[in-house]
Order: structure tokens, then C-alpha cells, then sequence
């Protein structure tokens, strides 16, 4: 295999190029092949024979045909959305969500399953409902697991991919200890050894959506918050879509102490950000208080519900609730804005697409006040834009950025392993003149 002075072989070079055309026509198409010439840097001749090897694996398909300024009518080409498929799965606080997806993120079938009782983490049923849900939707689509790229997963808590055996998680405030979740997945035959399970933290799935399809576009950086039962957040860096993964990592932002020996967050510690502006938290000092009766402890998002009905009545406990609530998250931002000084922070989330109408302006007038004034002057707060479905969204993602990277292969080529020159130059130098000694007389 030849090797450039860059180190990149010529099968990473037709990798690149695979991929630049494909990520162009999937976020920017349908497009020309004249048109994918300036806008992917490459020559005419290298889109045509990369154009040529996607159409012949059946990725790209024509779009039509529009007329072309004094010349012939240019053929529009097209990512193929039945060419592949992907599925995407988030592990909830109250059920488990599962979609199927063709390549172009239509959505094709889902199915959600309930963990009872509510926040019931046991990894046992939870992998039995991965199982389920991933057949139930293949059989509702009538799609065939060999067409998968793979499954992409959201989970609470801190996910290690580089352990041995596969991606364990960490959850802390769901009960997992080093949870092997791949490896337990795997173990189900839920889908074929070469199809990838693909785990992350759900915060982060949820930020790759929205910098991909959502209210992050156009940004190079941000930090989007998922608020539901306790908070987290991803800073997401270098996010447009230009670039197969983007790059940051989740934060357990909702585990910042913002109170010294204050309540007891359900980590374990006292004084967590959670413990004072999760939705769990939030119905519990509701309940604390006085307010709301059987509905602060019924189902969360009935519960919330009820509470914003009060505050929208006027009832006092419920508006001190939303003041102080929006407080604590101001301030929290303001922590995260210091920090990394990001140009967006997106909120998102069940409980954030609930509360956000009701307290968005008061916890960017926190947020303001508690930062510096640099930072601050920089950075918008607002909604994320794709609603419940974002984190499901991002987790179907995962294998979608993995086939970019790949030049959309299913399976990457295996790396061929090549002696380095000098040691090429060595041995052949050592047998010529081993053949020379042979030959003389």
C-alpha cells in the first residue's frame, strides 16, 4: 500500500473521499456532480469515480434533472434513504425508547416500553427491553437486521468505551457499578455479531442531535442540557456536520456543589446542582412545602404539570419553587459559561421542554448576572429544537458518524501492516548482497 509524506495511504485518501462526498450530499444535497467539485475540494475526476463507487453500492441515487446555464441538464444526485438503516435507543427515566431509522434519519418505526415501578434501573430488565424493542421495530419496518449500521444508545451516567470486553457504564445515581452493557447486549442476539452496539452518555446524544439537525447548527461550540428527572449536560465542540464526530464530552454539570451541606442529591452528596433544579427534586420540595397534594407525587410529568398549572393560578409556593428553581440553574450556567465559554447553551430535555416557556427569561437574567461580563456577552440561552425524540435522535447518530468515517462501509477495511521504508530498504539491500555473495565465484 503506498503511503504519502503525510503518513495517509491511498485507501485512507479514497476513505476521505468517499466521506467528504457523502456527508456533502447528505447535509448540503441534492447536488450536481459539477456542484460536489468546489464544494468538497475535489477534483472533477476524483468525484466521478467516487460518485461512480457510492452509486454502485447503491448509497447515492439521482434526484432529477435541472437545467444547466448554456450547457447540458446536470443529473442531481442524492443519498439513498433505503439504502441503510440505523437504530436509536434512549434509556430514560421513565421507559425505555427504541426507533428505527432509514439512512436520511426518517423515522420508520418505534416502540417505548414503561420500567416499572417508575426509575426502576435493574440492568436485567432493561437489556430484556432493548432486546424486545429493537425486534419489535425490524418486524413493524419489515427490515432485516443485515441492513443495519448499527445501534446507538443513550444512558445515564458515565460510559467507559475503552474497557476490556466492551462499553461498561458508570451510573452512579441509577445504581450501576460498572455495568457491562455491551457485553450483556451482545449476549441477547438481538442483532448480528457485526452490526455495533454504540453507547453514550444520553446528554451527549442529545447535544450531537441538536448541533447536527437542531438549534446548534452553525455553531462551532456549545453546551446543551438535558433536564429531566436529575440535569446533565455536553459540551460539543468543533459541531457542524463538516466533521463525522464532533468533538467534546458529557459533564456531569448536574453534580456541581452550588450548596455547602445542602440537600442530599440522589449521587449520594450534599449540595448538587440536581438537588435543587431536577424535576425529581423539584416535585419533592414541592411536596415538602405543602403544595400540590397527591399530584407532586404521582407520575413526573403529570406531577410537573400540575405544579405549572398552580404557578399559572398564582399559587405562591409553586411561583417560589419556579423563582428559586430558575436561580439555581442561572447559576449553574454561569459556572459552565465561566468555564468553557461557549457561543450557545440549549435546553432541552422532557422537564426543560416543559419548564422552559415558564422560566427560560428568568434563568438567562441569573445567568448573566451571576457570570463574567466577557463570556456572557457572547453566549445565547435558548430551546433546544427537536423535542422529546433528540436523544433518540442522536443516539441513531452514533453508527451514522461511524459510516462517515468509514467512506460508508459497512465494515471497515481491515489495516494492512507494512514494514516501515528504512526497514524495506534494509531487507532489500541485505538480499542483494546476500544474492551477490551467492553468485560470486
Amino acid at each position: 500500500m503506498t503511503t504519502g509524506r503525510s503518513g495517509r495511504t491511498v485507501r485512507d485518501l479514497r476513505t476521505g473521499n468517499r466521506s467528504a462526498v457523502l456527508q456533502q450530499l447528505y447535509f448540503g444535497g441534492p447536488l450536481s456532480r459539477q456542484e460536489l467539485g468546489p464544494a468538497t475540494g475535489l477534483s472533477s475526476g476524483s468525484v466521478s469515480n467516487v460518485v461512480g463507487e457510492l452509486v454502485a453500492d447503491g448509497l447515492l441515487e439521482e434526484a432529477g434533472i435541472v437545467d444547466s446555464d448554456g450547457g447540458r441538464p446536470r443529473t442531481l444526485l442524492r443519498v439513498a434513504p433505503g439504502s441503510a438503516h440505523m437504530i436509536g435507543i434512549d434509556v430514560g427515566e421513565t421507559r425505555v425508547r427504541v426507533e428505527l431509522f432509514d439512512l436520511t434519519l426518517t423515522e420508520l418505526a418505534r416502540t417505548e416500553l414503561p420500567l416499572q415501578p417508575r426509575g426502576c434501573y435493574d440492568v436485567g430488565p432493561i437489556v430484556d427491553h432493548i432486546r424486545s424493542g429493537i425486534a419489535t421495530v425490524l418486524e413493524r419496518a419489515e427490515v432485516g437486521s443485515d441492513r443495519l449500521l448499527g445501534v446507538g444508545i443513550g444512558v445515564p451516567g458515565i460510559v467507559d468505551r475503552d474497557a476490556p470486553g466492551g462499553t461498561v457504564v458508570h451510573g452512579q445515581t441509577i445504581g450501576w457499578d460498572a455495568v457491562p452493557l455491551e457485553a450483556l447486549l451482545r449476549a441477547t442476539g438481538a442483532v448480528p455479531p457485526e452490526v455495533p452496539y454504540i453507547i453514550d452518555n444520553g446528554a451527549r446524544t442529545l447535544g450531537q442531535a441538536e448541533m447536527w439537525f437542531g438549534a446548534g447548527r452553525g455553531a462551532r461550540d456549545a453546551v446543551v442540557v438535558l433536564f429531566g428527572s436529575g440535569v446533565g449536560a455536553s459540551l460539543i465542540t468543533d459541531g457542524s456536520p463538516d466533521g463525522a464526530t464532533p468533538g467534546g464530552a458529557p459533564l456531569e454539570w448536574g453534580h456541581l456543589t452550588v450548596q455547602v451541606r445542602g440537600r442530599r442529591c440522589r449521587c449520594g452528596a450534599l449540595g448538587c446542582l440536581e438537588a435543587y433544579t431536577g424535576a425529581e427534586s423539584l416535585l419533592a420540595r414541592w411536596a415538602e412545602r405543602g403544595g400540590g397534594g397527591d399530584a407532586a407525587v404521582g407520575d413526573e410529568e403529570e406531577a410537573l404539570a400540575a405544579l405549572l398549572a398552580a404557578a399559572g393560578g398564582g399559587d405562591k409556593i409553586a411561583l417560589d419553587l419556579l423563582d428559586e428553581t430558575a436561580e439555581y440553574l442561572g447559576a449553574g450556567l454561569s459556572d459552565v459559561i465561566n468555564l468553557f465559554q461557549p457561543e450557545r447553551i440549549l435546553i432541552g430535555g422532557w422537564a426543560g421542554l416543559m419548564l422552559g416557556p415558564h422560566i427560560l427569561p428568568a434563568v438567562r437574567e441569573h445567568a448573566m448576572r451571576y457570570s463574567l461580563r466577557h463570556p456572557a456577552a457572547r453566549v445565547t440561552i435558548d430551546m433546544g429544537s427537536l423535542g422529546p425524540d433528540a436523544v433518540t435522535v442522536g443516539a441513531a447518530t452514533l453508527p451514522l458518524a461511524a459510516f462517515f468515517a468509514a467512506g460508508g462501509r459497512r465494515t471497515p477495511p481491515e489495516p494492512t501492516t507494512e514494514a516501515p521504508g528504512w526497514q524495506t530498504s534494509l531487507q532489500t539491500r541485505g538480499g542483494s548482497t546476500a544474492a551477490g555473495e551467492r553468485s560470486a565465484p
